[in-house]
C-alpha cells in the first residue's frame, strides 16, 4: 500500500495536518474497493484531489476517470448528460447521444457538487447505485454500467435532507464511507507552507522574483479566516505576485490584499444561505406592522375612555405622546401621510369613528408593506446579481460562489432578469 507522504508527493497536496493526513489514509484504503465515497468540507478545501486518488490506486486506473460538476449543468439537461438519450426525445435531440455513465463504463464518475442535483435525477442516480442500471431520456430499455461514484459536495446533507432537497437513501448509498477536508482555518502550519508553494510557482509562471513575507506578514496570514479556504490563498498569492513591486511583503501591504480583515466569525455553509440575505429586510417590516397594530389599539382605548370619561383636556394630556409617536411611525415608514390636524380634532374624530376607521387603517397599512416589501426584495436581488457578475467580470462561477447559491440557480436567475 502506498504512503500517505508518498501519495501527497504525486498528487501535489501541500500540508502536514493530522486531518489532512487523515482524509488522504482514508483514500488510499478505500481505493482498492468498490464502495461508494462521499467527499465533505467547505467550497475550495480541494475536495477534487481525493477522487483521483481513489481511481488511481483502484483497479480501474485503466478505465476513463470523468468528472461532473453537478451545480453547473442545467437542470433541463442533466439526466441527459448523465444517462443519455436518444434521438428525438426532446427538441434538439437530432441524434442519439451516450451520456457519462455509459462512456465511463468500468472506469470511475466524480459527481462535484451533488448535492444541487435535481430531486428527478437522484432517483436515476439511485438506481444506477442499487443495481446499476439505467434507462436513456426518450428510451424504455434497461441498460447497465459498472461505474465507480465518488461524490463531493460542501452542502450539510442533513439540512437538505430536513428540507427535503436531498433523498435520504441517497445519501447513505453515496456516503458508505464519507472523507472529511478541513477549512484551512483549522490547518494554521499549512497556510505559510502553501502560500510559499503558490508563490514559487507563480514566479516561474511570470517570470519574475519569488515573493517573501516578513514575520508580521506571516503571523497576519495565519491569523485570516480564509472563508474561500485554499482557492482564496492561491489568488491572494497571485495578486501580490504580479502587483507588488517590492518582493519584500510587509503586514501592512498583506493587509491590503485580505477583505474583511475584521470578520473572524466561522462561515456557515447552508443550503439557506442564498435566503438569508433577504430575510432580515422582511422581519423588519412585519415587527413595524405588529408595533403599529399594538399603537393602534391603544388609541382605541383612549378614545373610549374619552367617550366614557368626558375629560379632554386630561385625556389629552396624558395620551400626547401616543398620538405622535403613531404619526411619526406612520410617516417613517413611508405609508400615505395623513393630513396632519391638531390634537383636539384627531380627538374628536377618533371618537366619532374608533373602531371603523382602525381597523381599515391597519389592513390598509398591511398591504402597502406587502406591497413595498415585494418591490424592494425583487429590486435587492437583481442589484446583488448585476453588481456580481460585474465585478467577476461576468464569471458566473465565482458570481455565483460570492452570492451563496449554485451556479445552476444563478443561470436561472440571470435568464429571469434577462441579464
Amino acid at each position: 500500500m502506498e504512503s500517505v507522504q508518498a501519495t501527497k508527493q504525486r498528487f501535489g497536496i501541500i500540508g502536514n495536518d493530522p486531518k489532512l493526513n487523515r482524509a488522504v489514509e482514508k483514500s488510499i484504503q478505500v481505493a482498492p474497493t468498490d464502495i461508494s465515497v462521499l467527499v465533505t468540507g467547505e467550497s475550495g478545501v480541494g475536495k477534487e484531489s481525493i477522487p483521483k486518488i481513489i481511481h488511481s490506486l483502484s483497479h480501474r486506473k485503466h478505465g476513463k476517470y470523468i468528472a461532473v460538476n453537478c451545480g453547473a449543468i442545467p437542470e433541463g439537461t442533466i439526466d441527459s448528460e448523465l444517462f443519455g438519450h436518444e434521438k428525438g426525445a426532446f427538441t434538439g435531440a437530432t441524434q442519439t447521444r451516450s451520456g457519462y455513465f455509459e462512456v465511463a463504463d468500468g472506469g470511475t464518475i466524480f459527481l462535484d457538487e451533488v448535492g444541487e442535483l435535481p430531486l428527478t435525477t437522484q432517483v436515476r442516480l439511485l438506481r444506477v447505485l442499487e443495481n446499476g442500471e439505467f434507462i436513456k431520456v426518450g428510451s424504455s430499455k434497461v441498460q447497465k454500467t459498472d461505474v465507480r461514484i465518488v461524490a463531493a459536495t460542501n452542502v450539510n446533507m442533513f439540512e437538505a435532507i430536513k428540507k427535503e432537497r436531498f433523498r435520504e437513501d441517497l445519501y447513505y448509498r453515496l456516503s458508505t464511507v464519507e472523507i472529511l477536508l478541513p477549512p484551512l482555518r483549522e490547518r494554521k502550519d499549512d497556510i505559510h507552507l502553501l502560500f510559499r508553494k503558490f508563490a514559487s510557482d507563480f514566479a516561474t509562471k511570470y517570470k519574475m522574483p519569488t515573493i517573501r513575507l516578513s514575520d508580521e506578514a506571516v503571523i497576519l496570514l495565519e491569523k485570516y479566516h480564509w472563508s474561500g479556504n485554499i482557492r482564496q490563498l492561491r489568488n491572494i498569492a497571485e495578486q501580490i505576485s504580479v502587483l507588488e513591486q517590492n518582493r519584500a511583503i510587509t503586514a501592512a501591504s498583506l493587509h491590503g490584499y485580505l477583505p474583511n480583515m475584521g470578520n473572524n466569525l466561522p462561515a456557515v455553509i447552508s443550503s439557506d444561505k442564498k435566503e438569508s440575505n433577504f430575510s432580515n429586510e422582511r422581519e423588519i417590516l412585519y415587527k413595524v406592522l405588529f408595533d403599529m397594530k399594538s399603537d393602534l389599539n391603544d388609541l382605541k382605548k383612549l378614545t373610549m375612555e374619552l367617550m366614557q370619561n368626558g375629560n379632554n383636556q386630561q385625556v389629552q394630556k396624558d395620551n400626547e405622546g401616543l398620538i405622535q409617536k403613531i404619526y411619526q411611525e406612520k410617516e417613517e415608514t413611508h405609508f400615505e401621510k395623513p393630513v396632519r390636524k391638531p390634537t383636539s380634532e384627531v380627538l374628536e374624530i377618533q371618537s366619532q369613528n374608533t373602531i371603523q376607521r382602525t381597523e381599515d387603517d391597519k389592513y390598509h397599512f398591511a398591504e402597502e408593506i406587502e406591497e413595498e416589501e415585494t418591490l424592494s426584495l425583487h429590486d435587492k436581488e437583481l442589484e446583488l446579481i448585476k453588481k456580481s457578475l460585474e465585478r467577476h467580470r461576468g464569471k458566473r462561477k465565482a458570481a455565483a460562489e460570492e452570492l451563496g447559491i449554485s451556479e445552476r440557480t444563478l443561470y436561472r436567475k440571470i435568464k429571469q432578469y434577462d441579464l
